[in-house]
């Protein structure tokens, strides 16, 4: 397999109800999708499927590698300061160093999790996904809690992810900026 993410002939019923059918898509190196549709369309629910935590109700999705994935959880220890939080999901150390520069945290990393702003937790949040040095991101409203610094540094993020070899899979209501793919869900 040479893309990152591929689904074929995808469907996903949740609660009874068929959210999508018939998705297919593929990511490879440097790609970005924009998955875009109203409350209830099934975004979420795509990248849950992207991410291999829910299974297609019909089809395949087939990963080329590691994902990392930034939805409504935090999904970093509270109790830890935030340096130690993100070291648990940090690939080499200079991936740590960077996405706390990415995002603005280097003068946080002593500070627990708990005690940080909801703005500075979202900036923690992404800064996950970027430690991770996982070639494929999957963002669930990357940009809900984002100040327009914080939402400049995830554009420049995502632009250098992309120029490595990375690509990107987006949820979101807010526009994402050029260079982006797009699928409608809920049409």
């Amino acid at each position: 397999m040479s893309s990152l993410l591929r689904f074929d002939g995808v469907a996903c019923i949740r609660g009874g109800r068929l959210l999508f059918e018939g998705v297919d898509l593929s990511l490879g190196c440097g790609d970005a999708l924009h998955l875009v549709g109203p409350n209830g369309s099934g975004k979420s629910s795509l990248i849950r499927l992207a991410a291999g935590l829910l299974k297609p109700a019909a089809g395949t999705v087939e990963r080329g590698g590691r994902v990392a994935l930034a939805d409504e959880h935090l999904a970093l220890d509270r109790e830890l300061v935030l340096e130690a939080a993100l070291s648990f999901w940090a690939g080499p150390r200079e991936h740590l160093l960077g996405a706390l520069a990415a995002f603005d945290l280097a003068r946080l990393v002593r500070v627990p999790v708990r005690l940080l702003s909801t703005g500075q937790a979202r900036r923690a949040r992404l800064a996950r996904v970027v430690a991770s040095a996982a070639p494929l991101w999957l963002l669930d409203e990357p940009l809900n809690g984002l100040d327009s610094e914080g939402a400049a540094r995830l554009a420049d993020a995502i632009a250098a992810h992309r120029t490595a070899g990375g690509a990107v899979l987006a949820a979101s209501h807010q526009p994402l900026g050029d260079g982006w793919s797009r699928l409608e869900l809920g049409r």
